[in-house]
């Protein structure tokens, strides 16, 4: 699945991937629920941009490859 306008486009995006099923709070190192990793998810509100951007990126890249749209875009369903 490629990644769609929608997707890659930052303004379609929440200020955040979390989703509310954090799996790091139980020993996770990447979270079940955004895929993001235990540090990407305490150090989020203090990213700069441009490392929310990479990691935005790397997100859809990952939730793509996995054939299934992006957990942040799921909920609105």
């Amino acid at each position: 699945m490629a990644i769609t306008s929608n997707q890659s486009n930052p303004g379609n995006r929440p200020d955040s991937p979390c989703i509310a099923v954090c799996s790091t709070a139980l020993g996770d190192e990447v979270c079940r629920g955004c895929g993001r990793s235990m540090q990407e998810v305490a150090m989020w509100v203090a990213l700069p941009a441009e490392q929310k951007e990479i990691i935005w990126q790397r997100l859809e890249q990952h939730w793509a490859s996995r054939g299934l749209p992006p957990p942040w875009l799921a909920r609105d369903r």
